[in-house]
């Protein structure tokens, strides 16, 4: 009995001292930085709307925190804090609806995937016009854009004209360029989501065209954090496409990071056009729409 006794308590002992040690690594893996909003969401009195959200499904959006009665801190950690919103990035009541929905495992920190969640459903709160959006009006913004233009044959000519299509391995590829996304992330700029209406009435006109999505950075900061900037950027098309109806099964995305400039990255100017995100309809010919 004693010998039973004493094997049960070294293996408690060593369970114990395991958790010590794997909880802190554990965290950093996931988190990426120290720091955070510890304890997670704990519930609150504002969730409604009809926006939809993690916390009781569709239209339970928790935009509750970060107001004047709240005291709580939300201290955004992790390494999909720069990818956020300067909205959800720099404000108590966008920080505190970061952290009260989209830190999904509670660990405190926001990965590049809760981020890039967290801007979508930004997106759709505000309807695309986040200047104009109020947190204590609860979010009043205009409705949506049209839909993509439809001419002559299914699809616009001219507009796909305007792309200015250049050939290369892969098809057909036109270049967005930095100017269309919020400084320093991967949130399109207001109305910068238009430009693609013609693209996404060509796609609807021809089912079986598929898509290729490739993003690019400059060479300012570290690597891996530009692979992810690339890769939100052409996510954040992606999107914005699958909002106009066309199949996200179709699109294929790619984050370069700063592999593959088109100019020097020795000046400005040649920064801006290496960032970018370049939009290829595999297969096709560019001369096909002139």
């Amino acid at each position: 009995m004693t010998t039973i006794r004493s094997t049960m308590t070294r293996t408690l002992t060593a369970a114990l001292l395991l958790g010590t040690i794997a909880a802190p690594a554990l965290a950093q893996d996931r988190g990426g930085y120290g720091g955070g909003y510890q304890g997670g969401y704990q519930g609150g009195p504002d969730r409604d709307g009809p926006d939809g959200g993690p916390n009781g499904g569709p239209g339970r959006w928790d935009r509750g925190g970060g107001g004047p009665d709240d005291r709580r801190h939300y201290d955004l950690a992790g390494r999909g804090v720069p990818l956020l919103y300067p909205e959800l990035r720099d404000t108590p009541r966008g920080r505190a609806f970061v952290m009260r929905n989209f830190d999904v495992d509670r660990n405190g920190f926001i990965s590049p995937r809760e981020a890039q969640a967290a801007d979508r459903a930004f997106d759709q709160i505000t309807h695309g016009d986040r200047a104009h959006f109020v947190w204590e009006d609860r979010g009043v913004a205009p409705p949506p854009p049209p839909g993509p233009p439809v001419a002559e044959g299914g699809w616009d000519r001219q507009g796909m004209r305007a792309y200015h299509f250049h050939q290369n391995r892969y098809g057909a590829m036109f270049s967005m360029g930095d100017v269309l996304f919020q400084t320093g992330s991967a949130a399109l700029r207001p109305g910068a989501a238009d430009r693609l209406q013609t693209l996404a009435g060509y796609l609807h006109a021809h089912p079986g065209q598929t898509v290729r999505i490739d993003g690019f950075t400059d060479s300012v900061g570290s690597a891996s954090s530009n692979v992810a900037l690339s890769h939100a950027r052409a996510d954040s098309v992606a999107h914005a496409l699958s909002e106009m109806g066309v199949n996200p099964q179709r699109l294929s995305l790619y984050g370069h990071g700063e592999s593959d400039p088109v100019a020097s990255n020795a000046d400005a100017a040649g920064r801006q056009l290496n960032r970018r995100v370049e939009v290829t309809l595999v297969g096709q010919r560019a001369d096909s729409f002139n």
